[in-house]
């Protein structure tokens, strides 16, 4: 039997299916026009910008530190570009293999990732970290070369500061250009400072006017370039330039300043040269100095150890924070507070028979010879230790505080630059603010008569000490040194005057400024620089010193032979030139060189002659110096004009730098 097929039950089943297959197609279509419309007229702002984004990206242009000029224009710091290679953790997977695999084609030394491990702990995780900086243009190219993989990964050109060399005085102009990256960086390398390091390195990145090189006046500009699908730069389409940090404009004459530190050689200590018409810093030099590029980018841990632990101690601004007694250079201020204060006149005559004892102590003199009846002039001229023995005890200890603090001693000069130490001007309520003991507390009679030779408690720094002199010889004006002239608009070009504190009278009376000052002359002409200063064709005044940097018994007497090299008697010379209008006045000391005269005194008299007749020291003279070997100059001077400048150091530091300036990729 045939069974029949019911057609129409299977129409109606095919209907059903084809409905529901109809329905389904059109809510899935419904749904694209619904994502279409949304993507298109809702998202459209969103995703357009997603797209541009994908397609180019903003780079910012960081803008560089400001320059910092010498009073004559020339370039004491400058910037140069280079590039950085960077990391972004966040978009790293698997960090510590990317950087062993970026080794395989970048030097990465451990330095390089300590440093990186360091930076990374103290940023945020989305942050861009350098993992190398300077990247020479063959490293760059490799890097561009295999950049696909290595996500996360990116070349930047960045700005970096430099000085042309190690012609800078340490810790004072030196790290200045380096300041935020010696904070900023070397700080970060966890590196062992002792609190006096510590206070050293603060005076580099404390200058009061700093802020001007990292002004407001700073823009980071930016580029916006096309890049490919691998985030390759392609070109450039839009730019805002940055703008620069001010120029700072300094009063350090930078080619005297390069002079004293080759005429100190290797020897320590320190110069300060002022106008005593103005107070500004000619000359600030600290021996020995130290390459202040090494902090750029954190300085290594054997280096560190190196500066910090060397018994030089080439972190330490002696110029600024160095405090040796002043010696016989206090000797002429002695003087001027007997003739202001009316103890003594400048007739008033003093045997001088080679000691002097005064409560059972015998204070001796140098050599142990009297100098016989001496007056004021003559007591300045010879250096009678005796006469300011017993001027010391006629005054007290109090009056000679009182008399010192306004020229400066024992204060802050009110230098544009922190840092600066005090030193130590005796009286006796600085006895009992310094001591705990109750017999310490005391001040007892016997301790004033070494004050008067520069002795004793007395520990002043070379920056007071020529303030002091700058003072004395201009007739007891007393300026605050300054070692900023001016700011520079880096667009305008135009400068600004920095304001200096208003000078301060001390009342000096002219007669006794021109008896003390005629002494000083003295010293020059028949005293003991008389043979520095033989054939200079100008008149100058200057006192040289000796300081102990040991005690020596009352019985004993000093040998210099016997003794270790850093426990002999420091050199020291104040000066000022010409004598009849003075235009320049300076401090000197050669720490451990003994005789002011054969040591210090020659430096002042190369810093004169450059100074007033534009002179440079000859070859044989300069090596002379050096070795502390000379009086006069000998050999035939050189123009200052005709010396090559930069100093070859500098230029082939700068050729250094900037043979590592990369092109763009």
């Amino acid at each position: 039997m045939i069974e029949l097929r019911d057609v129409e039950s299977d129409l109606n089943r095919f209907r059903i299916r084809l409905l529901v297959v109809s329905g389904l197609i059109l809510f899935c279509f419904a749904l694209l026009v619904t994502r279409l419309v949304y993507l298109q007229l809702v998202r459209h702002e969103d995703l357009n910008e997603q797209a541009e984004s994908n397609r180019t990206a903003v780079v910012p242009v960081v803008p560089n530190r400001g320059l910092i000029l010498d009073r004559n224009g020339i370039v004491l710091a400058t910037n140069y570009s280079a590039y950085t290679l960077e990391i972004t953790p966040s978009k790293v997977q698997n960090l510590e293999r990317t950087i062993d695999e970026l080794a395989l084609v970048l030097d990465i030394s451990p330095r390089d990732r300590r440093r990186f491990k360091k930076l990374r702990e103290e940023s945020k995780n989305i942050d861009s970290i350098p993992i190398r900086t300077r990247l020479t243009d063959t490293e760059v190219a490799k890097f561009a070369a295999q950049r696909f993989r290595f996500p996360g990964l990116k070349s930047r050109r960045a700005s970096f500061a430099t000085t042309l060399g190690a012609t800078w005085p340490a810790t004072s102009l030196a790290t200045l250009v380096a300041s935020i990256q010696l904070k900023k960086r070397s700080l970060r390398n966890g590196l062992t400072m002792t609190k006096a390091t510590t206070a050293a390195l603060n005076t580099s990145v404390s200058w009061g006017w700093s802020k001007a090189l990292r002004s407001s006046c700073m823009v980071t500009g930016f580029e916006q370039v096309e890049t490919s699908a691998g985030g390759r730069a392609m070109r450039k389409l839009t730019s805002l330039p940055s703008t620069p940090g001010q120029t700072v404009v300094l009063s350090i004459d930078i080619k005297l300043q390069h002079l004293v530190e080759e005429m100190f050689g290797d020897r320590r200590g320190a110069l300060v040269a002022l106008d005593p018409n103005n107070g500004e810093v000619l000359a600030f030099v600290s021996k020995p100095t130290f390459d202040p590029n090494l902090f750029v980018e954190g300085i290594d841990s054997e280096s560190w150890k190196e500066l910090n632990e060397s018994i030089d101690k080439p972190l330490l601004n002696r110029a600024l924070r160095g405090t040796y007694p002043p010696g016989s250079t206090y000797k002429p201020f002695m003087a001027m507070a007997a003739l202001q204060t009316g103890k003594r006149s400048a007739s008033t005559i003093i045997n001088d028979g080679g000691s002097w004892t005064f409560g059972g102590h015998t204070f001796r003199s140098h050599g142990d010879t009297g100098l016989g009846p001496v007056d004021m002039y003559w007591s300045i001229v010879k250096s009678s230790n005796v006469y300011y023995y017993t001027l010391a005890n006629e005054l007290g200890v109090d009056a000679i505080h009182d008399f010192m603090a306004p020229l400066g001693f024992g204060q802050l000069t009110g230098i544009d630059i922190q840092g600066e130490l005090k030193g130590v001007l005796p009286s006796q309520e600085w006895k009992r603010n310094t001591y705990k003991k109750p017999e310490q507390r005391k001040w007892y009679a016997g301790e004033t008569i070494s004050l008067g030779i520069g002795q004793g408690y007395n520990t002043f720094t070379m920056l007071q000490l020529a303030s002091a002199t700058a003072t004395l010889v201009n007739g007891g004006t007393k300026y605050a040194p300054q070692l900023v002239l001016a700011t520079q608009d880096p667009v305008s070009h135009n400068r600004t005057t920095l304001r200096t504190q208003p000078p301060e009278q001390l009342g000096y009376a002219p007669e006794h400024v021109a008896v003390i000052r005629k002494a000083l002359v003295g010293v020059t002409q028949s005293g003991t620089s008389t043979r520095v200063f033989m054939g200079a064709p100008y008149l100058s005044g200057g006192k040289t010193g000796t300081a102990q940097a040991v005690t020596i018994g009352q019985k004993e007497k000093y040998n210099a032979s016997k003794m270790l090299e850093h426990q002999r008697d420091h050199a020291l010379y104040m000066a000022f030139a010409p004598a009849d209008d003075p235009k320049i006045a300076l401090a000197v000391v050669v720490e451990n060189a003994g005789f002011g005269a054969e040591h210090a005194a020659p430096l002042a008299r190369r810093v004169f002659d450059y100074w007033l007749m534009d002179q440079y020291p000859s070859e044989e003279d300069m090596e002379a110096v050096k070795l502390g070997k000379a009086a006069a100059p000998i050999g035939k001077p050189r123009a200052a004009k005709d010396v090559a400048w930069p100093p070859a150091s500098a230029k082939s530091v700068l050729a250094t730098r900037t043979a590592q300036v990369s092109q763009p990729e």
